[in-house]
């Protein structure tokens, strides 16, 4: 089966290549992603954003098109940055300049406070049909300071507790075995592939 990633980021296509590998599943970017006009992920929750991603994008292609929302979940914050969390320092902002200010926005905070999880739902359709939508999350902590220098987005401030590391920190086979996408994407396997894949 061939997947066509609705997504311009080249970090999310990375580990999407490691976690379909051994799959048989075929993952690809969508050809042209960036002509089609843009789906505006407005929706209030990820499972909209997601499945509304998905469905949006596969009406350009004959193929079916994985697309995954997903984002850092800070119940101290109010929930933020949530499904804001790609935006959350601003348009035209880096990585770097929104973990800084989510430093910012926990100074002060201790214990419990710092307490958060990363979410992500993910989502295949094809011909404007949805086909599945699975999540999953991990659970962590907020550090006080960058730690790490893999991964992307919050990875370098989000302490898996299980290994005391941060996401950065991990190696990218820890990462994908423990991580929200990793373990969403199992799901997903499991639900189009399930002579060839056991569920996590």
């Amino acid at each position: 089966m061939r997947l066509f990633l609705a997504s311009s980021n080249p970090g999310k296509l990375r580990e999407y290549l490691e976690l379909a590998r051994g799959s048989g599943l075929i993952l690809e970017l969508l050809p042209r992603f960036g002509e089609f006009p843009a789906f505006e992920e407005s929706a209030p929750t990820f499972a909209e954003n997601s499945a509304g991603k998905a469905l949006h994008y596969s009406r350009f292609t004959d193929e079916a098109v994985l697309a995954d929302d997903s984002g850092l979940v800070v119940p101290a914050l109010g929930g933020a940055p949530g499904v804001h969390s790609a935006r959350y320092a601003g348009a035209g902002a880096t990585d770097a300049d929104r973990v800084q200010k989510l430093l910012r926005e926990m100074r002060g905070m201790e214990g419990l406070e710092r307490r958060a999880r990363f979410v992500c739902v993910t989502s295949v359709a094809q011909a404007g049909r949805p086909i599945a939508a699975v999540s999953d999350l991990a659970t962590g902590v907020i550090t006080s300071e960058a730690r790490g220098s893999g991964g992307f987005g919050y990875d370098p401030v989000f302490l898996f507790e299980e290994l005391g590391r941060t996401y950065a920190e991990l190696t990218r086979e820890e990462k994908n075995a423990y991580s929200h996408r990793g373990k969403s994407f199992s799901k997903l396997l499991y639900v189009i592939a399930p002579n060839n894949v056991a569920p996590s």
